[in-house]
Formats: structure tokens, C-alpha cells, sequence
């Protein structure tokens, strides 16, 4: 039995990284369809927002380790063979985007109605009220719960070590089944966890008080 030592520490170091880079695939992809999913969620065309709420709601409803499953075994049965930092950054971006798209649909929405109206009077058409009016005044009260969010996109990651990927929770199993020593392998993954995710926690009560959301 090896006993914790600096390079068990180290390998846990290193895993963090592909939890980083994880985190950065699902917050970007997720990022883009969560865009057009808010949008849609917010479209004058009916069919349009049905369909749009039918995945945020089948997304939502779904835990994401089916979804992990899904991606990972599912699409290998019908002879898509991916690998598993593929299937577990697909996987994030359809869970990330159908949280993303409510936040900024909410955000959208709480845009004063006069502002639409002021738009809709000196003759700009829907797009150009969305990029010149709307939009921009949606972006920041969105930041605060945005920055939040990814904490949760944070320790939301630790799930695809279920497939195999080598992030920062898979890792502290491998040091776990190499120590034997449970209580203090995940100690320091739990401090690593920490330390990513508590500045994202502070950005977003800064940003939250620099930007007056809600007042």
C-alpha cells in the first residue's frame, strides 16, 4: 500500500486541469445554445418557443448522468464510438444550455416593457430591438447569476468520471484505490473543488453589488 504523498497530490493537480477544460467546453457550447434558447424561449412564433421549452423541460427533467449515459453508450449502440471527454462535454453543453437559456430568458424578460416599446416606436424591427436595446441591458443582470452557475458547471463535472474520464473526482478514486486512504485523498479534492469554485462564488456576489441587480 503507497502511502499519499506530493505526487498523488500533483496527479490530483493535474486532473483539475481536465475539470478546467471540461468546464470551459460545457460553459461555451452551452453558452451558444443557450443563447438561441433563450431567444427562441422568448419568439413571437409559437412553435418556435413550444419546441424550445420542450428540451429545456426534457433537459431539466433528466438527470445528467443519463445523459452522460446516453451520450457515452448510447450513441456507441448505434456504431457512434466517442470518446469519453467528447461524450462528457456534449453531455454538459445540452445540460448547461438548457439552464443557461432560462436564466438569460428570465433576464430578457425583465427588461422594463417600456424599453421594448421605446424601441418598437422609433421603428426598429425585432432583431434590431434585440441587439440595440434589449440585449444589452439583459446582458448585465445576467452576468451575477451567470458567473454562479458556473460553480455548478464546476462540480457538476465530477459526474463524468462515471464513463471514465480522468477529471478531478476519477482521479482522487484512482489515488483512493492506490492509498487506501479515503478520508484524506478526498480532503484534497474536496479543497481543490473549493478552490476553483469559491472565486467564481465571490464574482458573482461582486458583480451582483457593483451592477445593482435587482434595484
Amino acid at each position: 500500500m503507497n502511502t499519499f504523498s506530493t505526487g498523488h497530490f500533483f496527479y490530483l493537480i493535474e486532473a483539475a486541469r481536465w475539470t478546467i477544460v471540461l468546464s470551459l467546453l460545457a460553459f461555451a457550447g452551452g453558452g451558444i445554445l443557450g443563447l438561441v434558447l433563450a431567444l427562441c424561449r422568448v419568439s413571437e412564433n409559437r412553435v418556435v418557443r413550444f419546441l424550445a421549452t420542450i428540451y429545456v423541460q426534457v433537459i431539466q427533467g433528466t438527470p445528467l448522468l443519463v445523459v452522460l449515459f446516453l451520450s457515452y453508450y448510447g450513441l456507441s449502440i448505434i456504431g457512434y464510438n466517442i470518446d469519453a471527454l467528447l461524450a462528457a462535454g456534449f453531455s454538459l453543453t445540452l445540460y448547461t444550455a438548457a439552464f443557461l437559456g432560462e436564466i438569460w430568458r428570465g433576464c430578457i424578460l425583465s427588461v422594463p416593457k417600456t424599453q421594448w416599446e421605446a424601441a418598437n416606436c422609433i421603428g426598429l424591427n425585432r432583431a434590431q430591438q434585440y441587439y440595440y436595446v434589449v440585449l444589452p441591458q439583459a446582458v448585465r443582470i445576467a452576468i451575477p447569476p451567470t458567473v454562479g452557475f458556473m460553480v455548478q458547471i464546476v462540480k457538476n463535472t465530477s459526474l463524468a468520471s462515471i464513463i471514465g474520464f480522468v477529471e478531478l473526482t476519477r482521479a482522487g478514486q484512482v489515488v483512493n484505490n492506490s492509498t487506501f486512504q479515503p478520508f484524506l485523498t478526498f480532503v484534497f479534492v474536496a479543497l481543490i473543488y473549493f478552490a476553483m469554485c469559491y472565486p467564481l462564488s465571490l464574482a458573482s456576489r461582486y458583480f451582483e453589488r457593483r451592477l445593482k441587480v435587482g434595484n
